[in-house]
C-alpha cells in the first residue's frame, strides 16, 4: 500500500517563503525570477561587521583608484601616488638582504646548487633547511608547530639575545607572521558572557590589528592611553585606571604591550617593563608581548629589552609564575621581508593542558607557509664571523638600520617645522605619529560630511598630493586630539619631498579653514 502525502496545514502554506526562512524571489531587468541570496549584509555573522583595519581603509581604497586614474591618463596635481601608510619597506625601496634570498633561491630550486655562483654559506644552509622538509621540498607541509630545526634555532636566538636565558623549543611555534600568533592567542583567552567577558587591555593609539581581532572574536577591548607629552611612555597608574574601570563590566584577562610602539614609536625602558610585569603579576593578567621591531632601534640612550629576559632577570616570583607570550616576525627591521609571512611566538609559564589545546588549534591550519619558515631560520641564524656570506651581510644589515635612523631624525626634524605640527622622537620603528591641529571650520565641514577630521584632512591630502597616509583616529587617540601616522620607509631623497609636501598641504590647509 501507498501512503499519500497529506497536503501542507493551511497554517504553514499560507505563510510567505521569507518568513518560512526561504530565499525571497525576485524580478530581474530581463523578467527571469532570480533568487535573493542565502548570504546577506543583515544574517552574516554581525561581528565580522564590527571589524576595522585603518592600515587598508578607505584611504587606501581610494589611493588605488587614483594609481588606476593616473595611469589611464587622468590628470592629477601629482605625477605619482606616494603610499606612506602602511610598514612594506620592499614596496617602499628597501633592499633584501642578498644571503636570504640566495639560499630562498636555492630552496625553491635545488638545481642551482651545482651553481658555483652561490657562495658555500648558503648552500650548506639550504641544504640544512631542505633536509629538514618532506622530500627535500619547500613544497611540503611541515609539523604545525613549525620545522623542529627551525624551532630549535630559534630558540638558540632567543637564548643569545637574552643573555643566556634558557629557552626550550618546544615552547616555539612558528607562525604565519606574527599576527597570526596574536589573533591565536588572543582565541584561547576569550570566554565568558556578561560581566564577565574576557577583556583586553590595548594601547591607545594601538596597530588595529589588536581592535579588528577582538571585535571579531566577540571581546572587551580595553583601552588605555599613551602618555604623548612624555614621548608616548606607559604609565602605570594609567594601566590601573583601565583595569579598575574595566572590571565593572568585563573579566580583564590580558594586557597587550607593542615594544618599540607601532604607531607611536617609542622604546620602552627596562624599568617600565619590570614594572609592567609587576602589574600583570598583581591583577592576574596573560602578558602579550609584540616585539616584531626589536631590531628597529635608533634614538640615543634607547635599548631593546624583551619581556622576556626582564621577567626572568626578577627572579622566581615573576618568572615562575607570570604568563607569557612574546612574537617577533620576518617582516619589519633590517629584513622587510613582509610578503613571506614568517613569524615566531613563545610561550612562557601556559598551562600544560592550554598548551596542548594550543596545539591543537594550530594544527586546524595544518602549518605556517614553509619559505615563511625557512626565512625565519635565516634571520634567527645568519651567516657568522669567518663565513663567505659575513662581511656581505652585516654591510646589507648596517646600511638598512643606518638609513631608518637617518629617516627617523629626518621626518621629526622637518615635521616640527611646521606650526601645528608636533611630532614625537621616533626612537624605534617604522613610523611617525604626528599631532596636527586642524581648524574649527575643517572640523564642522567633516562633521557633515560624516568623516573624523583627521580623515578628512588625511584624504585631502591625498587628493591634492597623492600622499597616502593614515589618520589617527584608525588607531585610536585622545578625544579632541588628531594625528596621522606615516612611515619613515621611502627612499631619503622621496621622503624630504614627501616631508616638505606634508607641511606644505598643512599649510594651505590652515589657511583655508582659518
Amino acid at each position: 500500500t501507498h501512503v499519500r502525502a497529506a497536503p501542507l496545514r493551511p497554517a504553514l502554506s499560507g505563510l510567505s517563503a521569507t518568513r518560512r526562512g526561504l530565499p525571497k524571489e525576485k524580478m530581474t531587468d530581463n523578467g527571469m525570477m532570480s533568487r535573493a541570496k542565502v548570504l546577506t549584509i543583515d544574517n552574516m555573522n554581525p561581528t565580522v561587521k564590527k571589524v576595522e583595519y585603518a592600515v587598508r581603509g578607505p584611504i587606501v581604497q581610494r589611493a588605488v583608484e587614483l594609481e588606476r586614474e593616473l595611469s589611464e591618463g587622468m590628470k592629477k596635481p601629482f605625477a605619482e601616488v606616494i603610499k606612506a601608510n602602511i610598514g612594506d619597506a620592499h614596496a617602499m625601496g628597501q633592499q633584501p638582504i642578498t644571503f636570504f634570498r640566495q639560499v630562498l633561491a636555492l630552496c625553491s630550486y635545488p638545481e642551482l646548487l651545482s651553481d658555483s655562483t652561490f657562495p658555500e654559506d648558503a648552500k650548506s644552509r639550504a641544504c640544512r633547511i631542505l633536509q629538514s622538509c618532506g622530500g627535500f621540498s619547500m613544497g611540503s607541509y611541515s609539523a604545525s608547530q613549525g620545522i623542529d630545526s627551525v624551532r630549535q634555532d630559534v630558540a638558540q636566538y632567543i637564548q643569545r639575545r637574552d643573555g643566556g636565558v634558557p629557552c626550550d623549543p618546544d615552547n616555539i611555534y612558528l607562525t604565519t607572521g606574527a599576527s597570526d600568533g596574536i589573533v591565536t592567542m588572543l582565541k584561547l583567552l576569550v570566554c565568558g558572557e556578561g560581566t564577565s567577558r574576557a577583556g583586553v587591555m590595548i594601547s591607545i593609539p594601538q596597530y588595529p590589528l589588536y581592535s579588528a581581532a577582538l571585535a571579531e572574536l566577540g571581546a572587551v577591548q580595553i583601552n588605555y592611553y599613551l602618555n604623548e607629552e612624555a614621548c608616548w611612555s606607559l604609565d602605570i597608574p594609567e594601566l590601573q585606571r583601565a583595569v579598575n574601570e574595566a572590571r565593572r563590566y568585563c573579566n580583564p584577562r590580558a594586557l597587550c604591550i607593542i615594544n618599540p610602539g607601532n604607531p607611536t614609536g617609542q622604546v620602552q625602558s627596562r624599568q617600565c617593563i619590570e614594572d609592567v610585569i609587576r602589574f600583570a603579576a598583581k591583577e592576574r593578567l596573560f602578558l602579550m608581548a609584540d616585539e616584531v621591531y626589536q631590531d628597529n632601534v635608533y634614538a640615543d640612550g634607547c635599548q631593546f629589552h624583551s619581556f622576556k629576559k626582564v621577567l626572568f632577570e626578577m627572579g622566581p616570583e615573576y618568572s615562575e609564575t607570570v604568563e607569557l607570550a612574546s612574537f617577533h616576525s620576518t617582516s619589519k627591521c633590517y629584513m622587510g621581508e613582509c610578503g613571506f609571512r614568517g613569524g615566531y611566538m613563545e610561550i612562557i609559564n601556559m598551562d600544560d593542558d592550554v598548551k596542548a589545546q594550543l596545539t591543537k588549534l594550530v594544527s586546524v591550519r595544518l602549518c605556517p607557509p614553509v619559505p615563511g619558515q625557512a626565512l625565519m631560520d635565516l634571520v634567527v641564524n645568519p651567516p657568522q664571523p669567518g663565513e663567505p656570506s659575513y662581511n656581505n651581510f652585516i654591510k646589507e644589515r648596517t646600511a638598512t638600520l643606518s638609513a631608518l635612523a637617518e629617516k627617523a631624525k629626518l621626518t621629526e626634524q622637518v615635521l616640527n617645522t611646521v606650526e601645528g605640527i608636533s611630532c614625537n622622537p621616533v626612537q624605534g620603528a617604522m613610523y611617525s605619529f604626528p599631532r596636527i591641529t586642524i581648524p574649527e571650520k575643517a572640523v564642522q565641514e567633516a562633521a557633515e560630511k560624516g568623516q573624523a577630521p583627521d580623515m578628512f584632512y588625511c584624504m585631502k591630502m591625498l587628493e591634492e598630493t597623492g600622499i597616502c597616509l593614515v589618520p589617527g583616529s584608525g588607531f585610536g587617540q585622545k578625544d579632541g586630539t588628531y594625528h596621522f601616522r606615516m612611515t619613515i620607509l621611502p627612499p631619503k631623497d622621496k621622503l624630504q619631498i614627501l616631508l616638505n609636501n606634508v607641511k606644505e598641504f598643512h599649510q594651505r590647509f590652515t589657511l583655508q579653514y582659518s
